[in-house]
C-alpha cells in the first residue's frame, strides 16, 4: 500500500489528486485506512469544473478485497445514489462483482472518472435519475449542472480545492427521489454495496492495472 500511495502522488490518474497526502506525509499502514481523493471531471461534460471529495477506505484485506469508496460531495448522477454510494463493478467481490487483486487505486479512481463522463443509465443505482437522463436529458444536465455549482466549485457550499472540510449528504431534500427505490436509499452498508434494483444490474466496468 504504501508503495502504491507513493505512485498515486507521483504519477495520479488524469484529474485525481490527494489534497491531504504528500510525499512528507505518514505513509504507516495505521495512516491509509482512510484516504480522501478529489476528482475533476473534464470540459463537455455536466460536472465540468467540479471537485468531487470521495472518501477511500481501506480494508484490512487488501487488495484481496476491495476498497470501499463514496462519494463526499453531493452529485446528480445515475450510477451515485445520495448517500454516495458508488454502482460500479469492480468495488465488490467475485463473483457478483468484478474486483481482482490485480487491481488498485488508481483503477477504481479511473473507473470513477470515466463513469462521470459517461453515466450507465441502462443500470442506474437510482431509477428516476436513471429515466430522467434516457428520456429527459435536458432536465437531467439542468440538475447535475446545478448540484455541480452548489456543491462542487470553488467558493460553493464551503466546498474548495483548498478546503480540507468533506461535505456530507446531510440534507434530505437535495435529491428527493419518488421512484420506486425511494426506501433502499437510506439503507446503511459497512461497504460499499453494489446491488440489484429495479433499474437493472450495476454497470460492468473493470479496467486490468496498468505496467504502473
Amino acid at each position: 500500500m504504501q508503495k502504491e500511495l507513493k505512485l498515486l502522488l507521483t504519477d495520479p490518474p488524469p484529474g485525481e489528486s490527494f489534497p491531504l497526502l504528500s510525499a512528507d506525509s505518514d505513509l504507516s499502514p495505521s495512516s491509509l485506512s482512510s484516504i480522501d481523493a478529489h476528482i475533476e471531471d473534464p470540459e463537455g461534460t455536466v460536472y465540468a469544473k467540479g471537485i468531487f471529495h470521495i472518501k477511500i477506505q481501506i480494508p484490512e484485506r487488501y487488495p484481496f478485497q476491495p476498497p470501499s469508496v463514496t462519494f463526499a460531495t453531493p452529485i446528480y448522477h445515475p450510477n451515485i445514489d445520495n448517500g454516495g454510494r458508488i454502482c460500479l463493478d469492480i468495488l465488490n467481490l467475485l463473483p457478483k462483482g468484478a474486483w481482482q487483486p490485480s487491481l488498485n487505486i488508481s483503477t477504481v479512481l479511473t473507473s470513477i472518472g470515466l463513469l462521470l463522463s459517461e453515466p450507465n443509465p441502462d443500470d442506474g443505482l437510482i431509477c428516476e435519475v436513471s429515466r430522467e437522463y434516457k428520456y429527459n436529458r435536458q432536465a437531467f444536465d439542468q440538475k447535475a449542472r446545478s448540484m455541480t455549482e452548489k456543491y462542487a466549485m470553488a467558493g460553493a457550499g464551503g466546498n474548495s480545492s483548498g478546503n480540507q472540510h468533506i461535505l456530507t449528504h446531510s440534507n434530505p431534500t437535495m435529491m428527493e427521489i419518488k421512484g420506486p427505490d425511494k426506501e433502499s436509499k437510506y439503507e446503511v452498508h459497512d461497504h460499499t454495496v453494489i446491488y440489484k434494483n429495479q433499474c437493472g444490474i450495476c454497470r460492468n466496468l473493470s479496467l486490468e492495472s496498468s505496467g504502473s
